[in-house]
């Protein structure tokens, strides 16, 4: 049986928008993207790093699959190890539409009883980047076994955010934390 780690970065408030870059992700006229790579620092790259040692998979929404499919396969310098692992790393994509997935290992998944039937497969670990909208229903269904929770002390005040509409009511466990220290 695969486990399913979801591991977002967020503000705050709880905004998980568009963390890569001002241009990633525009919906709702969200223009605070970057989150990331402005207030990051050397205890944040670990602990990405760490979420992405070893084999793993990616489950992913749709919207975060195409901006991930965009980017990827095509980077170079330093992110280039990082394009190359996940394009190995099967692709698993929840999303309602037929359009073609054409990044290499990628699958479609129609619904959640398909991720609860991918989570009891053989294969490794899977892992969420971004995909704020299939958050609400795989903790509903009870499909994510850790969630590696990366907040930045920073207020965005709109977005979308991980823990939005839709979100059940949930008694989690924390296992660990870590405060970084770069100050802002």
């Amino acid at each position: 049986m695969r486990r399913i780690a979801g591991a977002v970065f967020l503000s705050l408030d709880g905004v998980m928008q568009a963390p890569g870059g001002p241009t990633e992700d525009y919906i709702g006229g969200f223009d605070e993207g970057g989150l990331l790579f402005r207030f990051a620092d050397d205890g944040i790259f670990e602990t990405i790093g760490s979420l992405f040692a070893g084999e793993y998979d990616l489950l992913l929404g749709r919207r975060t699959y195409d901006i991930f499919a965009a980017y990827w396969p095509y980077v170079e310098g330093d992110g280039a190890e990082m394009g190359r692992a996940f394009t190995r790393a099967g692709k698993h994509v929840l999303t309602r539409g037929d359009q073609p997935l054409e990044w290499e290992n990628s699958y479609r998944l129609g619904g959640v009883d398909d991720v609860a039937a991918l989570k009891q497969s053989e294969g490794p670990d899977l892992i969420i980047q971004g995909s704020s909208a299939i958050y609400p229903g795989l903790l509903a269904a009870g499909l994510i076994d850790r969630l590696t929770l990366m907040t930045f002390p920073v207020m965005l005040g709109r977005g979308k955010r991980l823990f939005g509409d839709g979100t059940p009511a949930r008694i989690l466990r924390m296992v660990d934390h870590k405060v970084t220290p770069r100050e802002l």
